[in-house]
């Protein structure tokens, strides 16, 4: 059985060393002792998110107070290339489910994009709550996955705001039934690529994999993002929905830049 994992606030494991005791509170601490009902010496993974992890013992379970033993602490490097989900707002769940799969395969980062013909639109203050819930969302499928990076879900983007979004990529690949090559051959041209990114000098860089919603992206989208230097790559021979278009292209990618090679999910 997997050792259950729970979040801190950042800057609680630095300075830690094995030996010490890092004590968990707040909702994660109500759920470790009351949920999970976790008992003195059990294992457990501590992360603050950002790639630090702390593995050790419970050392004391008491309210919602959880005081964890360390017993060895790590920090996962961040990969080379920064891989971003670009999912078209989707009706129903569809693309929260989406949100949730990508990260369970290994994002980086989320963008909603309220594309021209998303039939959902956030507006106001149903925005607010959109965005709160695709992070909860995420935030859960990371500690499922017992990440110990929690993906970033940005603020949502408009076509103009994607558009120098993907002028500013290392790559970005428009998701799209009637394009030619395969994403497998773009990703493997990716991988092969040792050097810098001419336009900065980058050895980095951010990937974008753009997904767009249910009625498809318009034409005039299409032109604009291809002209700010968006490629066309095309999944395999059967049209996938908005919710797993972007899960099955992160799933290719981290097999072709070597992440899913290790543990810690490392790699290109």
């Amino acid at each position: 059985m997997s050792r259950p994992l729970f979040y801190v606030p950042a800057g609680a494991l630095d300075g830690v060393e094995p030996g010490g005791v890092v004590t968990v509170e707040g909702a994660e601490g109500r759920h470790a002792v009351t949920v999970r009902r976790l008992a003195p010496g059990e294992g457990v993974d501590l992360s603050d998110g950002a790639g630090s992890r702390a593995v050790g013992t419970v050392a004391t379970a008491e309210g919602s107070s959880l005081g964890v033993a360390v017993e060895t602490v790590s920090h996962e490097e961040a990969p080379r290339f920064r891989l971003v989900l670009v999912q078209a707002l989707a009706k129903g769940d569809r693309d929260e489910l989406a949100a949730e799969m990508a990260t369970e395969l290994g994002v980086d980062a989320i963008i909603p994009w309220q594309a021209e013909r998303s039939i959902v639109r956030w507006k106001g203050e149903r925005a607010g709550k959109a965005l709160a819930k695709w992070r909860s969302v995420v935030l859960a499928a990371a500690k499922q996955a017992r990440r110990a990076r929690v993906p970033e879900v940005e603020e949502a983007h408009d076509g103009a705001q994607l558009t120098r979004r993907i002028a500013q990529a290392r790559l970005a690949v428009v998701l799209h039934e009637e394009a030619t090559e395969p994403l497998s051959v773009v990703l493997d041209r990716l991988a092969g690529d040792a050097g810098a990114d001419p336009r900065t000098g980058e050895e980095r860089g951010e990937v974008l994999f753009i997904v767009g919603p249910e009625g498809g992206i318009s034409p005039s989208e299409l032109e604009r993002f291809t002209t700010a230097g968006a490629c066309l790559a095309l999944l395999g021979p059967h049209v996938l929905r908005s919710s797993t278009a972007g899960p099955a292209a992160l799933a290719l990618a981290g097999d072709r830049l070597g992440r899913w090679g290790g543990r810690d999910g490392r790699g290109t």
